[in-house]
């Protein structure tokens, strides 16, 4: 039995606020609003981003949507289509690879038809052209961006601070396709500053991606491009021991792709004396991980 969209999803984030010396001796206050802790499958900006999409793919029965073998993004759109009763399609960049592993199994028992297709077809992904050979090899459907990074994506995204005081001097996120990092633009005052952390090596395409969600010409954002490690999915010793330091501080969990960079560029900027004493700052866990 499909269940409604109002009854997928209910639970609110909670902002914790964090104690250190190192942000007493800066005269800051730092919050962590936790994403990660709202859905054990849709967690994080996920479910955010698939919000909207989800309530259009209802008027057609089925969706299609985008995603690597082990996309977060899959995982969850598959988890919701099948809660939906929604058919699904995913379309997942490069060769199978068997046994599937944890992210397209559970994908396929979910009811998620699963279909490869080759890196370089796989960059035509936002093509009309590609789009439309696609539904008419799989039927009427809708399609969702991967990582929900399309216009309703973003509607969703700006609901993310919806819970907190909006009277947060800055606001930091992880950025991937700039969908969230948008959203959050959209929904603050210009007085607020957010930051985003790419998790990507040479993302400077990123300021143009956010560029294109935003209404209205926004000054208050900025993409720092130093943190990303070597590239998406890549780790260091450094960036391994900052992240089991903090979980030890903190008793939050960081993941290695988008958390864990965001917050060690974070903390370094606190270090450096990047922000002005007074200063409330929030940082989105955006979730990341799978169960």
């Amino acid at each position: 039995m499909s269940l409604s969209l109002e009854n997928l999803h209910k639970s609110k984030p909670n902002l914790q606020k964090l104690q250190h010396d190192s942000f007493v001796e800066a005269g800051i206050e730092l919050f962590v609003l936790r994403l990660d802790e709202i859905h054990p499958i849709i967690s994080g900006n996920k479910w955010y981003k698939l919000k909207y999409n989800l309530i259009e793919a209802q008027k057609i029965g089925k969706l299609l949507t985008f995603g690597g073998a082990y996309s977060n993004h899959i995982f969850a759109t598959a988890w919701a289509a099948h809660q939906l009763g929604l058919k699904s399609v995913g379309i997942i960049r490069g060769e199978e690879t068997l046994p599937l592993n944890h992210t397209l199994s559970k994908a396929k028992e979910w009811g998620m038809e699963i279909h490869y297709i080759s890196r370089t077809e796989y960059r035509n992904k936002n093509d009309e052209e590609f789009v439309n050979l696609l539904k008419a090899q799989f039927g009427e459907c809708f399609v969702v961006s991967e990582g929900g990074a399309n216009d309703l994506g973003v509607k969703g995204a700006e609901e993310i601070l919806q819970h907190t005081d909006l009277s947060f001097n800055h606001v930091v996120c992880s950025v991937g396709t700039g969908a969230m990092m948008a959203g959050i633009v959209n929904s603050v005052r210009e007085e607020t500053s957010v930051t985003g952390y790419a998790s990507l090596k040479g993302a400077s395409f990123l300021n143009e991606e956010v560029a294109r969600f935003l209404k209205g010409g926004h000054q208050n954002w900025s993409i720092n491009l130093d943190y990303h490690f070597g590239g998406y999915a890549k780790t260091t010793d450094i960036l391994n021991d900052f992240i089991e330091k903090f979980e030890f501080d903190f008793e939050i969990k960081l993941d290695r792709i988008y958390n864990g960079k965001m917050f060690f560029g974070l903390m370094e900027r606190i270090r450096n004396g990047g922000f002005k004493a007074g200063n409330k700052i929030v940082a989105i866990h955006c979730g990341g991980g799978q169960n």
